[in-house]
């Protein structure tokens, strides 16, 4: 019978195994869909609500403007997104899923961040701070960078930036 293991362990393997189903993921978008892990994550969103300005974008992907708007700019020169008029507001742009894009988003398997985010939110409410404050209390100590990149989007092996997608 084997030891069991100390919560160091469990938390290191923890983090690997994170690590390795949000690769796998980004690895699965790139060849079903042709875009990275991030870039699938803001064409969800974009599905699941049209016509939404960048700041909304960036609350709906848990990030920030600068970050969100770098995963934007790869799509719509890839010919995914679409900036727009607001009908309602022409001083104000929107981000729609190009024709293109909604056929990747069908072709793309499921959004890790979509999963992970459903099941932290499964827990209780005090479960879930207290594993986001001492997460984020860990990371700290670390001198993990507080503005990261959405995930893996800091990568240069991003497929859309390296070749264009066709429109229909």
């Amino acid at each position: 019978m084997s030891e069991p293991m100390s919560d160091g362990h469990r938390v290191l393997e923890s983090v690997r195994r994170l690590v390795r189903m949000l690769r796998v993921s980004d690895r699965a978008a790139q060849q079903q869909a042709g875009v990275s892990a991030a870039q699938l994550f803001v064409l969800y969103e974009l599905g699941k609500t049209p016509a939404m300005s960048l700041r909304e974008l960036a609350e709906r992907t848990f990030t920030d403007q600068s970050s969100v708007s770098t995963v934007v700019a790869r799509l719509v020169e890839a010919g995914l997104v679409s900036r727009d008029r607001a009908g309602d507001d022409a001083r104000r742009l929107v981000l729609n899923l190009t024709r293109a894009g909604r056929a990747a988003l069908k072709r793309a398997p499921g959004v890790a961040q979509e999963r992970l985010l459903e099941t932290f939110e499964s827990l209780l409410p005090a479960e879930q701070k207290r594993f986001a404050d001492t997460f984020a209390q860990i990371l700290d100590a670390m001198g993990a960078e507080k503005n990261a990149p959405m995930i893996f989007e800091d990568n240069d092996n991003t497929t859309t930036t390296k070749r264009k997608h066709k429109r229909p």
